[in-house]
């Protein structure tokens, strides 16, 4: 398969760059213009004001079950600790999805890359429905597109044929993605970037990066901070599959530290984090995660504070039910709107 270049931009940064062309992407088809939203029991998007701040959320019960009868009078909202008013509410499921599977193919998963493969085969044709779509990026080394954004699970299937083994050293002009010469070994905060950056920053509707790896990063040009800006920048939910070969980490995984960098990843974005295990394998997690994607209120608020600054705000949602736990991004930037 042809590599694809991708452009990892970080302006902000004084770090080098890992040059990377992605073609311009173009709304799904029949999906809205960016400035819509869902009215309340409209079950159609219809236009609203374009400063409304768009929340997904999940909710689960104490037996951690899912729960999907919730009214727009059951949460409370804040923002900065001020009070906000929820202005649209939706239990709709058909909101279209855009669905960004990264998958790590560094040294440390090569035992693992064939189970994900036909994990990720078996997801792709049960969980894309109309105006659903999704794109493919691989990352070890270095990253790599192996499908654009399509709603065709055949595409998607012929993608993941293109998993394979990428480990070791990454010199100036060497592989699909030039970079600074130096060791590397998992991309994993760059990957990210690129998915909730280049990908889905244009994209309406539902977002999400669903992550198979160990958690391990070696190499990136950019840090988590980086990484989890710019998912939250792109409203993008980062759901972590932790998915480790213990015998790379020497049996017991004592040198192993890549679980709390997915936990993070996932709870400041709203997303959760996934354990491959005897019992629960990556087929029954992404069998839960599609449930979860299905089963989200979408929320919309007009903020109290208008100003369009750049600067971070915090966001505190909950039920009136204390038993209950919502699911939900920890804040987002206050973007001006040609950015």
């Amino acid at each position: 398969m042809t590599k694809v270049g991708l452009s990892l931009i970080a302006a902000a940064l004084t770090l080098p760059l890992i040059l990377i062309k992605v073609k311009a992407q173009q709304p799904p088809p029949g999906g809205a213009p960016p400035n819509q939203q869902v009215e309340e029991d409209a079950g159609t998007p219809i236009k609203v004001d374009v400063d409304v701040v768009n929340l997904y959320c999940s909710v689960r019960n104490k037996q951690n079950g899912l729960v999907n009868t919730l009214e727009k009078n059951d949460f409370d909202l804040a923002e900065d600790a001020k009070p906000q008013t929820i202005k649209y509410f939706s239990k709709e499921t058909d909101i279209p999805l855009t669905i960004g599977l990264l998958v790590d193919v560094s040294g440390s998963q090569r035992n693992l890359i064939e189970p994900e493969r036909r994990a990720g085969a078996a997801f792709f044709s049960s969980v894309l429905k109309k105006k659903d779509v999704a794109f493919l990026i691989s990352f070890g080394a270095d990253s790599e597109l192996l499908q654009d954004i399509t709603g065709s699970p055949r595409l998607l299937q012929e993608g993941l044929r293109g998993l394979k083994l990428n480990a070791g050293f990454s010199g100036i002009n060497s592989g699909p993605v030039p970079t600074m010469s130096h060791q590397r070994g998992t991309v994993l905060y760059d990957a990210v970037y690129l998915a909730a950056n280049d990908m889905l920053s244009k994209e309406v509707g539902r977002k999400a990066v669903i992550l198979i790896t160990d958690g391990e990063d070696e190499g990136s040009t950019l840090n988590m901070k980086a990484a989890i800006e710019a998912a939250q920048k792109s409203d993008a939910i980062i759901y972590g599959i932790l998915y480790v070969d213990r015998q790379f980490y020497g049996g017991f995984g004592m040198n192993y530290r890549g679980e709390g960098v997915l936990k993070q990843m996932a709870e400041e974005t709203g997303g959760r984090i996934f354990t491959v295990s005897g019992k629960n394998t990556l087929d029954t997690i992404f069998d839960q995660i599609q449930q979860e994607m299905r089963t989200q209120y979408a929320i919309g608020y007009t903020p109290t504070n208008s100003q369009k600054d750049g600067s971070y705000r915090k966001i505190d949602l909950k039920t009136h039910e204390k038993d209950l736990k919502v699911q939900v991004r920890k804040g987002y930037y206050a973007m001006p709107t040609n950015q």
